[in-house]
């Protein structure tokens, strides 16, 4: 992150707020010449937001330093709760962690990148906790590039200015025109693969999701190449993929 908070269009003393918080965040917790410095703040600036978020629960205060609450937890539920998908899609997820024993994950895409919203681990031993929640890149990943690739040549152009082409792997596509070939060939097969492109060493196979001609995520099974191969991916893998594709576009249309 930045070294300190900027106003951009935003109110000042409100990025400062939300500077200091996601400092918390990434400190897994901090005192307040830590998180002073840190932003390049006056302490009693960062303390006063502090003792705000403290107030309505966001921040506590253990042993000297400050953590994030657990009203944060009670927002994100709200939040993911409030989602349609989210709720259409978890069982199906269920099941077909039960089938293919990979991971399986739900997507849902947000200012150019996408999220985890739900998922199992299947028999990786994955602890999926320390990935609910967090953000990806469109393009480097199977559940982006099954949404990007029905994205506008604006949408896409939008998404890559805000947030690159960065490379994860040496497998990553990080040039705009083997990208947009990439999102092509998806359009064409209907699904989109990841091939240690995010992670090397895992395999990954996406659909988008739709309802109602609105794009509303992706579905998608992942885990180790030598069990998650191309062609496994683009048969056994693709058939129940989009079998469950089908259960959940259902629960939509009878949510």
């Amino acid at each position: 992150m930045p070294n300190g908070p900027t106003t951009r269009t935003g109110v000042k003393s409100d990025e400062t707020l939300f500077a200091v918080l996601a400092a918390v965040r990434e400190s897994d917790g901090a005192g307040v010449t830590e998180l002073a410095d840190r932003l390049d703040v006056a302490k009693s600036t960062v303390h006063n937001h502090l003792a705000t978020m403290r107030e309505h629960g966001f921040v506590v205060k253990r042993d000297g330093k400050y953590h994030l609450g657990l009203e944060l937890f009670n927002y994100g539920q709200a939040v993911r709760n409030d989602r349609e998908v989210y709720r259409a899609a978890r069982p199906v997820v269920d099941d077909l962690v039960e089938t293919t024993g990979e991971m399986v994950w739900l997507f849902t895409p947000e200012d150019g990148r996408v999220m985890y919203l739900y998922g199992g681990a299947g028999e990786t031993g994955i602890d999926v906790d320390t990935i609910l929640g967090s953000w990806d890149y469109m393009h480097c990943t199977s559940g982006g590039k099954a949404i990007l690739a029905h994205y506008s040549e604006e949408e896409v152009d939008e998404v890559v200015e805000r947030h690159g082409l960065p490379a994860r792997t040496p497998n990553t596509v990080t040039d705009r025109e083997e990208l947009d070939a990439e999102l092509e060939a998806v359009r064409e097969r209907g699904y989109a693969l990841n091939l240690g492109e995010d992670l090397e060493g895992i395999h990954a196979l996406a659909v988008p999701l739709r309802y109602e001609d609105a794009l509303v995520g992706s579905l998608a099974v992942a885990g180790p190449a030598h069990r998650v191969s191309r062609e496994r991916c683009e048969t056994e893998l693709l058939d129940q993929l989009r079998a469950s594709t089908n259960d959940i576009e259902l629960n939509l249309a009878y949510s």
